[in-house]
């Protein structure tokens, strides 16, 4: 299936949007050393203070510039609404990665903490999820197809991006972020799946919120204890993706 082609708001270039990118990854990366430069990294979830510097203002003007964008682009309709819809058993991505996230979040850490810690974080990973799903799954996915790109190149490039824009926590985890990357991919992958399946682009940012408080969930706090049933995340991922791979044929709906 080939990309449909906008007609409406301003052009952008495969290059202009890879620029945008370099923008974002600036602001969140620079932005974090800059105003939570004080914060030890290993003490970075303790205290709502540590976490609003360090995680809440930047990733706040990450997502500020990622709307003047769209905004300058006029492609908020392109952005929000998802024309090419999929298979009924697409739900099956969604619905796994929603339950996980409730069942492997660690709630019994999270009700060890201070109230404003927990809800700073909350906030902070509602932004991620509104924001990343913004550049990636909207301004992304849309740039492709108006390059008139197949629908699987679409969803190839836009979850690469994404995976390679977390290769700069290597600056903080070394070696790990490589693997860190390919797993950011694959699951850009089921958030554009999820973003079809949806009709609209907000369905894939709780998705992705929700498993980003998954992963914090266990961090945050002084002798912070993240659940056992936090791996549930990587059976289930693995599971999603041979799912995937066998219905790979099966993904846009039989024509009627």
């Amino acid at each position: 299936m080939s990309g449909s082609g906008g007609t409406q708001g301003r052009r952008l270039t495969w290059w202009g949007f890879l620029g945008l990118v370099l923008v974002y990854l600036a602001i969140i990366q620079g932005g974090g050393r800059l105003i939570g430069g004080e914060v030890d990294p290993s003490e970075g979830y303790d205290t709502a203070g540590n976490v609003v510097r360090a995680g809440l203002i930047p990733i706040a003007l990450s997502a500020v510039f990622a709307v003047l964008v769209a905004t300058w682009l006029r492609w908020w309709p392109e952005i929000v609404h998802e024309p090419l819809r999929t298979a009924r058993w697409v739900a099956a991505i969604p619905i796994v990665l929603l339950a996980v996230a409730v069942i492997g979040t660690s709630w019994g850490n999270l009700l060890d903490q201070d109230a404003g810690l927990v809800a700073v974080v909350v906030v902070m990973v509602c932004l991620v999820g509104f924001t990343e799903e913004l550049m990636f799954r909207g301004i992304g996915v849309v740039e492709f197809r108006r390059m008139g790109l197949t629908e699987a190149r679409v969803a190839l490039y836009s979850s690469v991006v994404f995976g390679a824009v977390h290769l700069s926590n290597a600056l903080g985890t070394g070696a790990s972020a490589i693997a860190q990357a390919a797993a950011v991919s694959l699951t850009g992958y089921f958030l554009y799946l999820t973003r079809r399946w949806a009709g609209v682009i907000w369905v894939a940012m709780v998705v992705h919120s929700s498993q980003d408080f998954l992963i914090l969930s266990g961090q945050i706090g002084e002798d912070a204890e993240p659940s056992p049933l936090s791996l549930l995340v990587l059976p289930a991922m693995i599971g999603l993706a041979i799912l995937v791979w066998r219905r790979r044929g099966r993904i846009d709906p039989a024509p009627r």
